[in-house]
């Protein structure tokens, strides 16, 4: 708490210059930012939930480049690439998320691409270009939007096209490590109420280090391709239809660990460069590639009711070698491949009268995940009498899910209204998994020619998980600039089945000596997890608007929380470990309170030069996640040895920005100072404390230096992020018993990074 206390003393936070409340009108005061949290257009002061906003403007100003740069902004959230991969994100907001990317398990963090929920986080490590907004809701959603999700949700809004004239830019960037960035931006009106639109992005950058092992091969490094599509067509004063569509390419080299320590057999030291690796897996090639499209249609019935359809299709495959062992021996290695396709069809009825406004919504997700994997233990084979000893698995889950929702608002007087919502969810899950021994090495699926000597896992199942979920606000306005507001509401991830699991582990419950197929079923099956999160909250502008303050308090309680885990098994009883398989229960039971603080302020004006501006701002969370109850695999309760994982107990970011007026090459704009500081507590990578892969506090320290001309033509940046050069542990895979080398790896944190933007935009 002194820590965060004293990184709070030395700068706050800029969520006016996050593009919370951010820009600054010419009367001194901090603009109003509209955002469409509650599915309608409100000011961000007045919308009665826990929510933050950024801009795209001011995303660009601070350099950020991906949307895992929003967790250094938003208050108790996690936002970070998955480990062993490049462009698969894990999310977690108030301690709900989900750390493990693998098919069956949706998220408890929501992510939306233009109101498009994403079922998958493969490629959702979405760059940052073409962007009018983020927000970021914290807590449960479910009447408000199409997926339902326990933890909050992250809305990526893109761009509206411009109906009156052509226009577009261009974004050029280069830094360190040979980051060179390059981002296209056009569109055009074709006739009085149809217009087209198109980003084409490249995002390039050497490895932070190298792998020592396979030449050519780099690690952490960058080589994606991006591009949007939209056309927009307003035949009429009341109908609005917009189709858009985006795709992504990663063709980046495969992201593998650092080893913690030296081979065990192999004798490979540590090595001194926490980004290198000497990994021999290179099979198959890396690659990501994930497509989607979506048709918006909006029809204004009549003064008070609005039509809004979203019909969407996405899929997206990953290829991905992952080598657990980070070594040139095949002693724990892991060839995956994600396969994931969705359909979904959301249809609302919006209303607003004098003293009503509300919305009624359908939702339908037709969802499919994919995964088939290989766990390559040679070296153990060898030593066992199996050459090229794998155990394979092919798993896959698919999704139908439906419910209907609403959320209705009457306006008692004109300071207090209350809120009324409810959601009821269908979530239908269908699972098969296939897993095998098998000899030879790589599988055929991976361009191997293993061979099949056991049958461990042949399991197919169905079942059905339903709630039904209310939410109740009661806000109060006693005056312009105050908004008090009071809030409960549950949230509700339905059950699955994990791919992973194997058959042959599933245990005699009834002690008779013979497990039956519906012991095998329950083994297999996790059951849904709900929370019932209280809240309270406090907004208010003051200083004759030049500060704002959101506070907000909550309380949690998370019951049957689902708990994926994979763990190493010996599946011969010769002692030694020979696969690891996924065992996902419903272990614990928890509470999770809170409290947040955001806010911003207009410290002085025409400070050192007429014109001029000093703004400060601030963002701090903390956080009390502990379970209440914890069953481990042998029925004992646990809940005193374990903690909640990727929720530090106290996030800060500080950021203070400096406006002044400044003629460059005979050209009026402005240059922008902007210094920011954030701050994360400890953070466990697992529910069980690994101080190996834990990482202990630190504080990142970036910097902007931008100016702007005042027709908005041009802009130039230089931005450094991490100037300190921490180094800091950010995910891992520990599997100390499986295979032979002491298996620990981490993965760490993007290092000190520099480089210039220059932006030009026509119009």
């Amino acid at each position: 708490m002194a820590t965060a206390s004293g990184l709070l003393a030395m700068s706050m936070t800029t969520t006016a210059t996050f593009a919370q409340d951010v820009a600054v009108e010419n009367d001194n005061t901090l603009e109003e930012v509209i955002v469409t949290a509650t599915r309608r257009e409100e000011s961000l002061m007045e919308v009665p939930i826990a929510v933050s906003a950024f801009s795209g403007e001011e995303l660009e100003a601070f350099g950020a480049l991906d949307i895992t740069y929003i967790a250094q902004m938003s208050p108790n959230t996690t936002l970070k690439v998955s480990r062993g991969t490049n462009t698969t994100l894990t999310a977690f907001i108030r301690g709900v998320g989900q750390q493990d990317p693998v098919a069956g398990f949706e998220s408890g963090v929501g992510l939306y691409l233009d109101d498009v929920y994403l079922n998958r986080p493969q490629a959702a490590v979405m760059d940052i270009y073409d962007v009018e907004r983020i927000e970021v809701l914290r807590g449960p959603q479910g009447t408000l939007y199409g997926r339902n999700t326990i933890g909050g949700a992250i809305k990526y809004v893109t761009k509206r096209l411009n109906p009156d004239s052509t226009e577009g830019n261009v974004r050029f960037s280069y830094g360190t490590d040979n980051m060179l960035d390059l981002v296209l931006t056009g569109s055009m009106p074709l006739g009085d109420t149809f217009r087209i639109g198109a980003s084409v992005a490249s995002f390039n950058r050497d490895g932070f280090g190298d792998n020592l092992n396979i030449k050519g091969v780099e690690n952490y490094n960058k080589d994606v391709l991006g591009a949007r599509f939209s056309a927009e067509w307003e035949p009429n004063e009341d109908w609005f239809l917009r189709f858009a569509a985006d795709y992504v390419e990663d063709d980046s080299d495969p992201r593998q660990g650092h080893r913690l320590y030296p081979a065990t057999v192999s004798g490979n030291p540590v090595l001194k460069n926490v980004y290198d690796t000497e990994a021999g897996l290179n099979n198959p090639t890396q690659s990501v590639e994930a497509k989607g499209w979506s048709l918006l249609a909006e029809w204004n019935a009549s003064d008070l009711i609005t039509f809004k359809n979203i019909v969407s299709s996405r899929d997206d495959e990953s290829w991905t070698p992952i080598d657990f062992d980070s070594l040139p021996a095949a002693d724990l290695d892991v060839p995956a491949i994600y396969d994931n396709d969705q359909f979904s069809e959301e249809l609302q009825m919006l209303f607003s009268a004098d003293r009503w406004s509300g919305l009624l919504g359908f939702y339908y997700l037709d969802a499919n995940a994919h995964t088939a994997f290989d766990v390559i233990l040679a070296q153990l084979g060898g030593l066992i009498g199996l050459p090229g000893f794998n155990a394979f698995t092919e798993g896959d889950v698919n999704t139908k899910t439906w419910s209907v929702f609403g959320d209705f608002t009457y306006n008692i007087t004109d300071a207090w209204s209350v809120s009324l919502g409810g959601r009821y969810t269908e979530d239908k899950r269908t699972s098969t998994v296939l897993r095998q021994s098998k000899i030879g090495g790589t599988s055929p699926i991976f361009g191997g020619s293993a061979i099949p000597i056991a049958t461990t896992s042949d399991f197919h199942g169905s079942e059905t998980f339903s709630d039904f979920t209310p939410r109740l606000a009661v806000d109060w306005t006693p005056s312009d600039n105050h908004l008090i507001y009071g809030s409960y509401s549950e949230g509700f991830k339905g059950g699955s089945f994990d791919p992973r699991g194997q058959t042959t582990a599933a245990p005699d419950s009834d002690g008779n000596g013979v497990v039956s197929e519906e012991e095998i079923f329950e083994y297999m099956k996790f059951d849904p997890e709900t929370v019932e999160t209280i809240e309270f909250g406090w907004k208010a502008t003051l200083a004759q608007g030049r500060m704002t303050s959101k506070l907000s308090v909550f309380f949690s309680d998370y019951t049957d929380v689902q708990v994926p885990g994979s763990v190493g098994v010996d599946t011969t009883g010769d002692g030694l470990e020979d696969t690891f398989i996924g065992i996902t229960t419903n272990a614990g039971a928890a509470d999770i309170n809170g409290i947040e603080w955001e806010g911003q302020a207009i410290l002085a004006d025409d400070l050192v030069k007429a014109g001029s501006s000093l703004r400060l701002g601030w963002s701090v969370g903390y956080i009390d996640a502990e379970y209440k109850e914890f069953i481990g695999p042998t029925g004992e309760d646990v809940a005193d040895e374990r903690v909640f994982q990727n929720t530090p107990d106290w996030t800060a970011t500080g950021a203070l920005t400096y406006d002044i007026p400044v003629n460059l090459f005979n050209t009026p704009g402005t240059f922008s100072f902007i210094t920011s500081l954030s701050y994360r507590g400890e953070t466990s990578q697992f529910e069980i404390p690994t101080p190996e892969l834990d990482q202990d506090s630190y504080t990142l320290w970036d910097l902007s230096l931008v100016w702007a001309d005042d027709s908005g033509r041009w802009s130039a940046g230089l931005h450094g992020k991490n100037l300190t050069d921490e180094e800091y542990k950010v995910a891992g895979y520990y599997f100390p018993g499986l295979g032979l080398e002491n298996n620990v790896t981490a993965f760490y944190g993007n290092p000190r990074q520099i480089w210039g933007t220059v932006q030009f935009n026509w119009f």
